[in-house]
């Protein structure tokens, strides 16, 4: 069956040359975005309440621009003047280039991983003796601790904001080709706000592991998959998916 119409479950891209805008423009689709999912802030009283005092801490570990923007946050609202000895451990270059939102470069100690937070692991054991703190959502990557307590380090994790599940009720009426999701509580949503929804004709892409499962567990089948060999990336599965599901139509 022919491919018209893709909802990608994120927000827009803001980048112009964003690969989903080449998608569109190539295959003569329309892409929609809009997130199932949506952060909010915990504020200082509940951090404390999880037994956190910053001052206790003389790293940060930074996994994702959300955990940079809420540790900044809940530091202000606990008027906790950040020490310019603090150590940074980004989990990538792109987290670490962010974080310059918040802190002058040069003057901090910051170290960068490559890209998944087993890389980090090197660089965390070289300062094994710091006292870390990791500002994250209440979805924990599983893959985390058992990095972190193998190399037997002090490190406290904090729940600092919490993914929330969006009301998507404006789109009880809409039907779209193809649904993309990028994680399980992407999955979780569609199915809180649509329980009694059906597939049928409707194509699923999901990106990894953990969102192949959700979706399987829900009973989804599953039309398109990333990242594989072929297809690193969600617009690759999507553009090879539609190269062949429209194909002489």
């Amino acid at each position: 069956m022919k491919v018209k119409t893709i909802l990608v479950s994120q927000p827009e891209p803001k980048v112009e040359n964003s690969p989903y805008f080449e998608l569109q423009q190539k295959h003569k689709v329309k892409i929609d975005f809009r997130p199932f999912i949506h952060v909010e802030g915990v504020n200082a009283k509940d951090v404390r309440l999880q037994k956190i005092d910053l001052n206790n801490y003389t790293a940060i570990i930074l996994t994702s621009k959300n955990s940079v923007d809420h540790f900044f946050r809940v530091a202000e609202e606990m008027r906790y003047k950040v020490p310019e000895d603090l150590k940074y451990f980004c989990q990538s270059e792109a987290i670490a280039f962010y974080l310059q939102k918040y802190v002058v470069y040069r003057k901090r100690k910051i170290y960068v991983g490559q890209k998944d937070f087993a890389d980090m692991a090197p660089l965390i054991k070289k300062y094994k003796d710091e006292k870390f703190l990791l500002p994250a959502s209440d979805q924990l990557n599983a893959d985390i601790p058992p990095v972190l307590d193998n190399l037997k380090v002090n490190w406290t994790p904090g729940t600092f904001y919490k993914t929330v599940m969006s009301d998507l009720s404006d789109l009880a009426d809409v039907y779209y080709d193809v649904l993309a999701f990028f994680s399980p509580t992407g999955i979780k949503s569609l199915f809180k706000n649509f329980p009694d929804f059906e597939q049928n004709n409707t194509r699923i892409a999901v990106f990894g592991s953990t969102t192949q499962k959700e979706a399987l567990e829900h009973g989804l089948r599953i039309d398109i998959l990333a990242p594989t060999p072929d297809t690193p990336s969600m617009t690759m599965a999507l553009e090879k998916y539609i190269a062949e599901a429209n194909k002489g139509k």
